[in-house]
């Protein structure tokens, strides 16, 4: 309840407003985060989450979510540590996909949260990790935004993957075409 207030608060002072579907559920999906070109992009998606009642998860190597001094944050803020160190000599980065669908499987509720993009600086094409990991788990991805230009921050739209990543992707695109990120020129809408 005091998360809900203070992210209002917040969300109220900086001249933002929360933007969802009607009747979207969250309560086990891959959320997209896009764009991602600030350090801004966090705590605004952190309100609306809090407003929405999404208790979103990332992953992030291990070493983090252990260390003695920042470890308790990085926990606190949703971190599921990965031992990324345990993977085998050749072995493909497909390590964490396969990590993400077990997580899945665990959990009757869940909601990860992957950075489309991998980085805030601009990429040539999109990371699609997010894409398998949906795909392999059978939960839908879950489009969080960050228009700066008119200030509102959400979801854009809940869909399940067909298998067509083709189609798939050109929808997720268009659905972002329309967003200002906070640096446009650190972002790019061609995804695939």
């Amino acid at each position: 309840m005091i998360k809900r207030l203070i992210a209002r608060l917040f969300l109220f002072l900086a001249g933002w407003k929360v933007r969802v579907p009607k009747d979207a559920d969250f309560s086990r999906c891959v959320m997209l985060a896009a764009p991602h070109t600030s350090n801004w992009d966090y705590p605004y998606a952190q309100a609306a989450c809090w407003i929405l009642g999404i208790k979103w998860r990332y992953f992030i190597k291990d070493s983090y979510t252990k260390n003695p001094l920042v470890g308790w944050f990085f926990r606190a803020t949703g971190a599921i540590g990965v031992d990324r160190s345990r993977r085998k000599k050749g072995e493909k980065r497909g390590q964490l996909i396969e990590y993400a669908i077990q997580t899945f499987a665990k959990k009757n509720e869940l909601v990860v949260l992957v950075p489309a993009e991998g980085t805030r600086k601009r990429v040539d094409k999109w990371k699609t990790g997010f894409y398998h990991i949906a795909l392999g788990a059978n939960v839908p991805i879950a489009l969080g935004f960050m228009d700066y230009g008119k200030k509102e921050t959400g979801v854009l739209d809940v869909f399940m993957p067909t298998g067509d990543f083709q189609k798939d992707m050109h929808h997720i695109q268009e659905q972002y075409r329309p967003i200002t990120p906070k640096f446009p020129e650190d972002y790019n809408t061609e995804i695939y």
